[in-house]
């Protein structure tokens, strides 16, 4: 292998050791970065497009009724001992 290429490969590994001794602070990317009013207007595109799609769902208040109750019941359940 050429010395180049070894020189390089060296360097990185240690600029890569570098950053993962040196804590950065996190920034939030994404939705996180957003402000709560952009945050909704593009979820609510999402959704529209979802339903023109025709593969959005709306549930019907039975639908929603019977997911609620095996929600409750899902929370009732003893948990498992460890």
């Amino acid at each position: 292998m050429p010395a180049s290429v070894l020189t390089t490969s060296a360097t990185t590994k240690s600029a890569q050791a570098q950053t993962a001794a040196e804590p950065k602070a996190k920034r939030p990317r994404g939705f996180a970065s957003m402000d709560p009013e952009m945050q909704r207007r593009i979820a609510s595109e999402g959704g529209k497009a979802s339903h023109l799609s025709g593969r959005g769902h709306r549930f019907t208040s039975e639908e929603a009724r019977a997911a609620g109750r095996k929600g409750g019941q899902a929370t009732r359940r003893p948990q498992p001992e460890a």
